[in-house]
Parts: structure tokens; C-alpha cells; sequence
């Protein structure tokens, strides 16, 4: 790692953090309203094109996911510097939403999904995740572990003390996904002063089988790539899950407490300056 890329590991807090490096690839916040498009691109064509979500006449005919909550984000981007310079080097997108973004549009996404009362009346920064998705020729730990990177220099810069979103399990048939949904909810669930409940009308029991019946090995394998990154990270999940029919998934409502990101992200640039110092 150079010394441009190490101190572009540490922005001030306040100001945009550079981008962080790791060959050919990069994470940095969207630039532009063009990058923000190709982002906005990028998540049509994985989540509608490749996922199978429904799409209404205004999403097919711009061939774009986008929502009222893209105008109050700040946009991570993983960029692929051998595509190009511009927005055609988009690879990577997570969409993320302070307090001030979701107090703009009168909410945060997660609230049509979860009660997040508990959540909004922390005294801290807390920090929305969502709308993550990677092209489907970069779904490596690699790319996963720099876009991680990327959020935790936002984090810091931040002063974010808690991030919480809406994630995904393929798919609407949650008896499909019993062991999954069992799972997280014993060996997960978030404590209580930090926990989010799904709405009434959308309540999905995850207890869906025995405690002594679920393979917690095989039911913690086939559980998506982005969720097993929170759970390494000390994150936790929150009661009941809920079907998005036009995603065509099962979401669970996700908490990390920032604590574990931002050491992990500190001693990973301290051991990488030390090495560019030798």
C-alpha cells in the first residue's frame, strides 16, 4: 500500500474521505449526478434484471432503481479504474443515509419495513444501509472487504455510533428459508434497548423451527454474502421478518454497533502504515 493510499485511509472528520485503493479497484463516494446513475443502473440491472424484482412502466422505461431517498444519500461506489475514469467504471453501489437525509423526506427507508423507534431515539449518529449490490463479474471477498473499507471511513469521519438497514434473503417463501430465519433469530437477535420489530401487518415469524432442529453450520453457509459480513462485524438482526413481493426477497431488519468496524478499520491501517514505513 502507498502513502497516498494509506492517508487517504484516514480523511478529517467533515470532509469527503479520498478514495481507498486496492489495485485496479477504488471506493469513494459518488462524485456526480452521472456517477449516482450508474449506480442507479448498476441496481437495475441486478436487482430487476438478474433478481427478478417487478418493476412499475416509470423503473422499466428508465431502466433504473431509484427512489426519493437517492436525493438525501450519500452514495459508495466501488469503481473499476481499468473500465475508465467516469461512470462507466461503476461496479459497486451501497446507499447510505444520515438523520438529517431521512429527516428530509419525513423518514428512513427501513421505517415502511420495521419499528425503528428505539433506534431513532439514540442521542449518537446512526447511519442507514441499503440498495447494496456488486456486478455480478466482482462478487469477490475482495471487493466485499474494500466496500467495507469505504463504509468504515465513512464512519469515521461521521462519528456514526450505530448502523442498522434492511437485508435480504432470496426469495418469499420463508418456510424455504426456515433454517436461515431460525437461526438468526437464536443465535442473533439484537438486544433489546436496539432491537427493531417488524410492523404489525408485515410480522413474519422467524421461529420457524425448534431450536435442536436447525444445522447451525449449514443454515449460517446459505446465508447471503452481505449478511454474513454483518454478523462478522458483531452485528445482530431484529424480530420478524418481512416480504418484499417487488424485490422478490425476505428481509431482516440488521444493527451493528460501529465500535468493532472502526478498530478493525484502524488497526488495518495502522499494520498497512507500518509496513510502508519498513
Amino acid at each position: 500500500m502507498s502513502q497516498t493510499n494509506a492517508a487517504a485511509d484516514t480523511a478529517a472528520p467533515g470532509t469527503p474521505f479520498a478514495e481507498i485503493r486496492s489495485g485496479n479497484l477504488g471506493v469513494r463516494l459518488a462524485m456526480d449526478a452521472a456517477e449516482i446513475d450508474a449506480g442507479q443502473a448498476l441496481r437495475y440491472r441486478v436487482f430487476y434484471q438478474e433478481l427478478g424484482a417487478r418493476a412499475d412502466a416509470d423503473t422499466t422505461q428508465s431502466q433504473r432503481d431509484k427512489d426519493i431517498y437517492d436525493t438525501v444519500a450519500d452514495h459508495l461506489l466501488v469503481v473499476d479504474h481499468a473500465l475508465g475514469e467516469g461512470p462507466e467504471s461503476v461496479v459497486g453501489v451501497y446507499r447510505l443515509i444520515q438523520r438529517e437525509g431521512a429527516h428530509q423526506v419525513g423518514h428512513f427507508y427501513s421505517s415502511d419495513e420495521y419499528d425503528i423507534g428505539r433506534i431513532e431515539a439514540l442521542p449518537g449518529n446512526v447511519l442507514e444501509l441499503g440498495r447494496s449490490c456488486v456486478d455480478n463479474g466482482y462478487r469477490n471477498r475482495s471487493v466485499m472487504q474494500l466496500m467495507w473499507r469505504g463504509i468504515a471511513a465513512y464512519v469515521f469521519q461521521h462519528k456514526i455510533e450505530l448502523m442498522f438497514g434492511c437485508a435480504s434473503l432470496p426469495g418469499i417463501d420463508p418456510d424455504a428459508l426456515a433454517p436461515e430465519l431460525t437461526y438468526l433469530y437464536y443465535n442473533h437477535l439484537a438486544p433489546a434497548a436496539i432491537r427493531p420489530r417488524a410492523l404489525p401487518h408485515r410480522y413474519v415469524e422467524m421461529r420457524r423451527l425448534q431450536r435442536d432442529e436447525i444445522d447451525a453450520r449449514a443454515a449460517l453457509t446459505r446465508l447471503p454474502p452481505l449478511i454474513k459480513g454483518y454478523l462478522r462485524l458483531g452485528g445482530f438482526v431484529g424480530d420478524g421478518a418481512v416480504i418484499d413481493p417487488q424485490f422478490n426477497t425476505t428481509d431482516v431488519a440488521v444493527v451493528v454497533q460501529t465500535d468493532l468496524v472502526t478498530d478493525k478499520y484502524h488497526k488495518h491501517y495502522e499494520r498497512q502504515r507500518g509496513e510502508t514505513a519498513d
